[in-house]
């Protein structure tokens, strides 16, 4: 099988070192910092992104490359469906090489109870004027002709869209540099520099920033980085596994998902097979401190998580990755650049397997590589996008939950007006830090 894209074993395509003063340091250069970079960049902020490995080195090269707005959680598909326009614009900005098209997501019913489910979505869908539709299972037939899966129905939102995220984030990144953005790979942020109780700036291994506002979109990293200055964050990470195909021939031009397993046509004739039912997750400290946020989640979904005994070295939950480090000296961020996980084999063979007998009258399949990423997630699964009251000057977002890459520059967007001081202009009350020390009850919200 060929490797994966991008690795921390590329050359940096930002290789110059950060600058030492900027109105905003942004730490994290996935596609939530590379989208907060850019529009801070067009708000006239100078600003810093630095990045421990490689631009989208990790899960925003490694997901499943869907923008989505069908089956969101309610609070955040006021910003999907931004975020949707905002891919548009930004793909003919970058010359339109990233894949952006819009062939639309189907979820597909295997009985009542699926399309129950579907049904239930519904009235966000028109809420926000969605195209969002019910399928029977002609209707099925007709979008997938030829299927031997017995779907008895649908859901299908045709102005959903596709890209390629590891040729995607790196266009938008470039797309920031040109507004001025000085972004440096294979620099890690070691810890924030505070002073008189503020955000300062951050001390990176490669010099001090100064800055009096920084945005932290550090990943699967980001309660790591938080706990050394005394934030709690309820945060764990999955590792999914996903795989690409061999061209096969084209049938059916967008993303779809059965609940078991999920296909996205790829702009090379071949297509991206992941199981959508299936991650898995390291036991770590952080597991075992935070299980009982998790509950609820684990109840919904009791047969969705396989437990593994322990993180590979260097992960941010690993046992020996350490919680409190000086700002002086290396860290953990600079021990792992990529989290460059293996997939799961077994899985990943029976991808092609699903596929194969879903779409009996297609060619062999063919698997032509095959990766896993590491997906942050919270325990409601939605993301925190916020201001930190604890640490005045600094801003947080993370725990995308597998939904960041399509979200990415509607969220992008949102985190400059907040740092900004500007009206967000959509209710982020979900999305506070606060709701895990508040006494909030954490559910799972209503997607699909």
């Amino acid at each position: 099988m060929t490797p994966f894209p991008l690795s921390a074993d590329r050359p940096p395509a930002f290789p110059d070192p950060p600058p030492p003063q900027a109105d905003v340091a942004v730490i994290g250069g996935g596609v939530i910092g590379v989208c907060a970079a850019l529009f801070l960049a067009r708000r006239g902020l100078s600003v810093a992104l630095v990045e421990k490995g490689r631009i989208a080195a990790e899960q925003s090269s490694r997901n499943w490359g869907w923008i989505r707005q069908q089956g969101r959680d309610p609070a955040e598909l006021p910003i999907m469906v931004e975020a949707s326009r905002l891919w548009e614009d930004l793909a003919a900005e970058a010359g339109g090489g990233i894949g952006f098209r819009r062939a639309g997501v189907l979820y597909l019913a295997r009985g009542p109870k699926d399309m129950a489910r579907f049904e239930a979505w519904m009235p966000n869908a028109r809420a926000h004027q969605l195209d969002t539709r019910l399928l029977t299972a002609r209707e099925v037939a007709e979008l997938l002709p030829g299927h031997a899966a017995g779907w008895t129905g649908g859901i299908f939102t045709a102005s959903d869209a596709r890209a390629e995220p590891w040729v995607a984030v790196p266009a938008l990144a470039r797309l920031a540099a040109a507004a001025g953005v000085q972004i440096a790979e294979g620099c890690a942020a070691r810890a924030l520099d505070l002073a008189a109780g503020r955000v300062a700036g951050v001390v990176t291994e490669r010099g001090r920033i100064a800055a009096d506002a920084v945005v932290l979109a550090g990943g699967a990293w980001s309660a790591l980085f938080l706990g050394r200055h005394g934030v709690a964050l309820p945060q764990l990470s999955v590792r999914a596994s996903v795989a690409a195909t061999e061209p096969l021939p084209e049938i059916f031009a967008g993303n779809a998902s059965d609940g078991r397993f999920a296909f996205r046509r790829r702009a090379d004739g071949g297509y991206t097979l992941a199981p959508s039912d299936f991650h898995e997750l390291f036991l770590g400290p952080a597991a075992f401190a935070h299980a009982r946020a998790y509950w609820p989640q684990l109840r919904a979904d009791p047969f969705g998580t396989r437990f593994l005994p322990a993180a590979p070295a260097g992960y941010p939950d690993a046992w020996r990755t350490p919680r409190r480090w000086s700002a002086e000296g290396p860290g953990p961020f600079e021990r792992l650049r990529v989290l460059n996980p293996a997939p799961n084999r077994a899985r990943v063979a029976r991808l092609a397997r699903q596929m194969q007998a879903a779409f009996p009258g297609l060619p062999p399949v063919r698997l032509r590589t095959a990766w896993a990423g590491m997906i942050d997630t919270l325990p409601d699964v939605v993301p925190v996008i916020d201001r930190c009251a604890a640490l005045p000057g600094l801003v947080i977002a993370t725990g995308m939950s597998g939904h960041g890459f399509g979200i990415g520059p509607g969220v992008g967007r949102v985190v400059a007006d907040l740092v900004t001081g500007r009206p967000p202009g959509h209710d982020l009350s979900r999305f506070r830090l606060g709701r895990f020390s508040d006494g909030s009850r954490l559910e799972p919200g209503p997607a699909l």
